[in-house]
């Protein structure tokens, strides 16, 4: 695949007629998209489990209690188990990735204890499990039509509430996703 048609830094908004239960309403920032598939984070389910339960489980004390409150997210549906950070550029993590100048991804454990202690990054989202796909299979779902996609913003990814991202990824589009059919076709 050529570079420039990666989706990388690119936010998905799963059309209204998407029926797989995972993906129904989500907004999803690709974060790694080449000839290997891709790797994404789904950015607006938040589950019940907060940060304080995270860093109980991995044995994390005394930890920032503002920091504590903050949602853990559903990132998708592989790797439940795994946690991942996404967040804004600065401080030296072990195993990061730039998804683009604004937005890194994280996936190793010196940042959940630099959160805890009130010295992460100033805007973070911790999610668990993650959205994968083969190589080709992004690309055949983008001709089905299960996906729009537009730019990630800093914004959208970390400051809009949950329950407003998917309506406001479209935006970005001029779209009001509310309005589109569930019936997806080919003109």
């Amino acid at each position: 695949m050529a570079f420039d048609a990666s989706l990388t830094n690119q936010l998905l908004i799963a059309m209204p007629g998407m029926l797989d239960p995972n993906f129904s309403t989500t907004v999803t920032l690709i974060c790694e998209h080449n000839d290997e598939g891709a790797l994404g984070i789904v950015i607006n389910r938040p589950l019940t489990l907060k940060l304080g339960g995270l860093f109980e489980q991995l044995d994390v004390h005394d930890a920032d209690p503002a920091i504590a409150e903050l949602p853990v997210l559903m990132g998708g549906p592989v790797g439940p188990e795994r946690g991942f950070v996404l967040h804004d550029p600065g401080g030296h993590f072990e195993n990061s990735l730039a998804v683009s100048s604004d937005i890194c991804l994280t996936l190793s454990r010196d940042i959940i204890d630099a959160m805890a202690s009130g010295t992460g990054p100033r805007r973070s989202l911790v999610a668990l499990g993650y959205a994968g796909w083969e190589p080709g299979q992004l690309e055949d779902e983008m001709l089905a039509n299960s996906w729009l996609n537009v730019p990630a913003t800093p914004d959208i990814v970390f400051d809009t509430p949950f329950s407003e991202r998917w309506a406001s990824a479209a935006k970005t589009l001029g779209i009001d996703i509310s309005q589109i059919s569930q019936d997806a076709g080919h003109a």
